[in-house]
């Protein structure tokens, strides 16, 4: 499984080593293009790097941001990730990128993966992924077991898919494998043992199916500190 592990002494250094890289990276992919686009996860690991990158100087006019996955709940909801996106990554000098939507308020996601999946394919191929990891060693909202795993691992994926998967109390939307790993760069932050040891059972199970993070590994720069 050929990935970057990279090592660092302390949480708060590999935060902002990462917001570092990310914005090096967008910058170059804005000499590239007029635009660039940016794919964030959710949860509490990313917001110090968000913290940082939203007062970085970029041309955040010419940013396309989106999350990776979307809980199926409304933006007023503590479980909601694009909340969690705007009140840490659009502020500051971030307030004037244009935010990509995973979900637009109707029953279930199903009804929606045609309109939210033709914003993001005007945008691909991505360029800057960030993933996080669960002790389960999913990805996103690829979880073992998941309802629709086969066909998001699948190298003729949809771009986006609905999934329902067991201990995740609500439905999600996610980005498939395909789109992932499309990306120009890829970047995977971990914390804690748990999931170092998780990551390296992935890497050496190598099935996507029991450990999913394993579909996005190769050609990713993986980050953990203690």
């Amino acid at each position: 499984m050929n990935y970057d592990f990279r090592e660092y002494p302390d949480r708060e250094l590999m935060m902002m080593d990462i917001a570092d890289r990310v914005a090096s990276e967008l910058r170059q992919a804005l000499r590239n293009g007029e635009r660039a686009s940016i794919a964030v996860p959710g949860g509490t690991t990313p917001g110090p790097i968000f913290d940082t990158l939203s007062g970085v100087d970029l041309h955040w006019d010419r940013l396309d941001v989106m999350l990776t996955d979307e809980r199926w709940v409304p933006e007023d909801s503590p479980r909601s990730n694009t909340r969690l996106l705007r009140e840490r990554l659009l502020v500051d000098k971030a307030a004037a990128a244009r935010l990509v939507p995973l979900y637009d308020g109707t029953d279930a996601p199903e009804e929606s993966l045609d309109r939210l999946s033709q914003g993001i394919d005007a945008l691909l191929p991505l360029s800057v992924v960030v993933l996080g990891m669960g002790d389960d060693m999913h990805t996103a909202s690829l979880f073992p077991e998941a309802d629709l795993l086969d066909e998001a691992l699948s190298a003729q994926a949809p771009t986006l898919l609905a999934m329902r998967a067991p201990g995740a109390p609500e439905p999600r939307i996610t980005m498939s494998a395909r789109v992932l790993n499309g990306a120009m760069s890829k970047h995977l932050v971990i914390t804690g043992a748990a999931k170092r040891e998780a990551l390296e059972r992935a890497a050496k199970l190598n099935d996507a199916r029991q450990a999913p993070v394993s579909a996005v590994l190769k050609d990713t720069t993986v980050h953990w500190a203690e």
